[in-house]
């Protein structure tokens, strides 16, 4: 009996050794990732846009929506649009500093990393599909993102949608490139944006973009640079007469992320927030481009006098805005390849 029992005991550690071998992978590093922690929480995100552009809109419409349906609910979207976190320079420092995950921002940026002018280069493309292309098709926002990342390695940019095509508006006339003459004009602090107005004859100053309804009511200054959807948007027509279509920079604005808040979050997670940035991106490209028509008749409309820059005046502006793309490209090591990339783009 004592040796029947033996038998069995040993027959059993074999059997034993056997399954938990069985168990075990010729290659741990097969293995799958088992048990990978989801992040739950909320994910805040500001910009400095009325809710009705285009940009502003996808993040409640795409970004929100996508994030909140593909994670099941586990991350949450609060959008604050009206720089209701703050401006574009507090909404640049929040997502350094993580204080908020996620922001849309232009280019506060562009004086300590110069390649972000790209984002407000004065007539680089074809029209505004090229730009969107440019921007969500072709390899030139990988290319930027990840000298952007290297440059910043606590934020990364998931997605490129459309700021809009600038135009200047002003109280005083303004329907040729003979009347920037003399005229005092808000804008960013960018010196791309200011270059052009002093190539033009005008002067400039800096405003923040939610103080400048009230510096164009008051007649701080006579006119600003922005798209016809953003003059909509923050109610400009109310307190400017003459916009003039130059489309001179048709500017971007880019969805950025804190990179600690994208290292806590799950691979799949990851992928969720960085194609709902791309996602967001497209939709605004698509949204924008088709509103461009509606948002100068309803300039019109609200009495404002839209002039065409015919293409005699546009030569005009290129002419006398030279010395700035001279100044650019001599200052930019590598503006000459990434402004051919960008025109290559088909």
């Amino acid at each position: 009996m004592k040796k029947l029992m033996a038998v069995l005991l040993i027959l059993a550690m074999v059997f034993s050794m056997a399954a938990c071998g069985g168990n075990q992978s010729e290659d741990p590093g097969n293995d799958p990732v088992v048990g990978e922690e989801e992040w739950e929480g909320t994910l805040r995100i500001g910009d400095n846009w009325g809710a009705s552009h285009p940009m502003a809109a996808a993040l409640d419409n795409v970004f929100k929506k996508e994030i909140e349906e593909k994670t099941g609910g586990k991350i949450k979207v609060d959008v604050k649009h009206d720089g209701l976190f703050g401006n574009e320079a507090d909404l640049w420092t929040g997502v350094r500093d993580g204080s908020i995950q996620a922001a849309v921002v232009g280019t506060p940026m562009n004086q300590e990393f110069s390649m972000m002018l790209i984002s407000d280069w004065p007539f680089l493309y074809r029209d505004l599909d090229h730009a969107r292309k440019v921007w969500t098709e072709s390899d030139v926002a990988s290319f930027v993102n990840e000298e952007f990342h290297n440059k910043f390695p606590e934020v990364q940019i998931i997605g490129w949608g459309p700021n809009s095509a600038r135009t200047f508006t002003s109280n005083k006339k303004l329907t040729s490139v003979d009347d920037f003459k003399g005229q005092l004009f808000r804008m960013p602090g960018n010196p791309i944006h200011e270059g052009i107005v002093e190539n033009l004859g005008a002067s400039h100053t800096v405003i923040a973009l939610g103080e400048l309804y009230t510096a164009l009511e008051t007649g701080t200054v006579d006119g600003q640079d922005n798209g016809m959807v953003t003059v909509i948007a923050q109610n400009f027509d109310k307190v400017q007469k003459y916009l003039y279509e130059t489309n001179h920079i048709i500017a971007t604005l880019e969805i950025i992320v804190n990179q600690d808040f994208m290292d806590g979050l799950s691979e799949s997670q990851r992928e969720i927030v960085k194609a709902a940035g791309e996602a967001a991106a497209k939709q605004a490209w698509t949204d924008y481009i088709a509103s461009v028509d509606e948002d100068r008749e309803a300039l019109k409309a609200a009495g404002v006098t839209v002039t065409a820059c015919t293409p005699e005046d546009q030569a005009k502006i290129i002419e006398k805005i030279q010395p700035l793309v001279d100044k650019l490209y001599s200052e930019n090591s590598w503006a000459q390849d990434l402004t051919d990339k960008v025109k290559n783009v088909q």
